[in-house]
């Protein structure tokens, strides 16, 4: 017995000083990440590749930072704001977050794009308790705080989405033919699958269902095949140079089906303009944030700010671009959490802020739309609006929609 408790105290000798250091460590990475006078926040945007179109909402939260650091910063502290390019390939995602981490020393990981490069650098934040935060993704697996309790997401999801889409066409168009053309990806699955599921037994009427691949430079072919199939409505989720390519394609054939485009590419500058505004008259979208060209937010405070804050921060951005929209509010919404921090700036306690957000309306949101979070809520935004375009804005149709988001309460 003697020599087995000597074993075992020999043992935590050795070990004592692991865990000392692993402490030590930790203390030191939050010290370099939290100072005095800065807090250190990582991101990864697609700056180059197929999907650079997004990196908007990359420029438009470094240019937010910098407002907010010329008005003093968080309690003091400057942001300094580190952002690298991954072109939208999920191991670079994972090269560049560890940089963020291990070399740049980041306090948290915020609002980095895309499903496949959040999806692979998600354990290796979640192993080091490294908050992953208000992702640019609309994949329901940010919503899951029982098994990734350092990631939250931060828009409506995908799925949640092709529902009110659903609800929409049974409303609107029931029984009438629909063509569905997606982007072969999680993206592109997520949204159709929560239309299929919406849909229930008229599911039935989805006559054609046809994806495509990011890297494609034509969809001219998909587009005629939707139309031989004597569809009415076509959904199509992909990218917006892509819905650019759709549009167009469609005023060719002079075919005219009602046309409903994903959220993420409803940007006037990325995809209807490129397609010609007057082939785009009538597209129908979702909206959860207020559009900049809209007659109807001129005297909004918060759009007021909002057009100063382009012209001043980000003169070479595009007002019509709903990507910079996204970026604002998202950045935004952190600035909120790292208040709501005050001087504890540890990682824990910046997830329980982002887990304590109260009836926060961001100043660019809709009207009747509030950012609520909690424990078992890691959905921010919950809600959105469908919209249409006239060929010069988005205008509403109809009333607020819940986007009933699987697994989360009423908000």
């Amino acid at each position: 017995m003697r020599t087995l408790a000597k074993n075992i105290l020999l043992l935590l000798l050795v070990l004592m000083p692991a865990c000392f250091s692993g402490a030590a460590s930790a203390r030191e990475a939050l010290a370099a990440a939290v100072t005095d006078t800065e807090i250190r926040i990582g991101n990864v945007m697609p700056y180059t590749g197929p999907l650079a179109a997004f990196s908007t909402i990359g420029r438009t939260e470094a240019a937010y930072f910098d407002m907010i650091n010329e008005r003093g910063g968080i309690n003091g502290r400057k942001i300094k704001f580190i952002s690298y390019d991954d072109s939208s390939d999920a191991p670079t995602a994972l090269e560049q977050t560890q940089k963020l981490v291990e070399t740049d020393k980041a306090l948290l990981i915020f609002g980095s794009f895309g499903t496949p490069g959040n999806l692979a650098v998600r354990p290796y934040l979640n192993q080091r308790k490294i908050p992953q935060l208000f992702l640019a993704s609309g994949d329901e697996e940010w919503s899951k705080p029982e098994k990734f309790p350092w990631t939250m997401g931060w828009q409506p999801a995908f799925s949640a989405e092709g529902r009110i889409y659903a609800n929409y066409i049974q409303a609107s168009y029931p029984e009438r033919k629909i063509a569905v053309l997606w982007q072969n990806d999680q993206f592109g699955r997520d949204l159709i699958r929560g239309l299929q599921e919406g849909l229930g037994d008229w599911a039935r009427m989805i006559v054609s269902d046809i994806s495509f691949e990011m890297s494609d430079k034509s969809i001219d072919t998909q587009i005629d095949l939707l139309k031989d199939s004597g569809a009415e409505i076509v959904l199509f989720d992909g990218a917006p140079a892509m819905a650019a390519l759709a549009i167009r394609r469609m005023a060719e054939l002079d075919w005219h089906p009602v046309f409903l485009l994903d959220n993420t590419s409803a940007s006037i500058a990325s995809a209807l303009r490129p397609a010609g505004l007057e082939n785009a008259i009538g597209v129908i979208s979702t909206s959860f944030l207020k559009n900049a060209g809209d007659p109807a937010w001129k005297d909004d405070p918060g759009m007021k700010d909002w057009s100063s804050f382009m012209d001043k921060y980000y003169p070479d951005g595009n007002k019509e671009d709903g990507t910079a929209l996204f970026g604002y509010a998202a950045a935004e919404t952190l600035v909120q959490v790292l208040r709501q921090c005050g001087d504890d700036l540890s990682q824990e306690n910046v997830m329980r802020q982002a887990a304590s957000l109260k009836d926060f309306r961001g100043s660019i949101l809709l009207p009747g739309i509030a950012i609520n979070t909690g424990p078992d809520d890691f959905r921010p935004i919950e809600q959105m609006r469908l919209v249409q375009f006239d060929g010069g804005t988005w205008q509403p149709i109809g009333d607020m929609i819940e986007s009933a988001f699987v697994g989360s309460g009423n908000k």
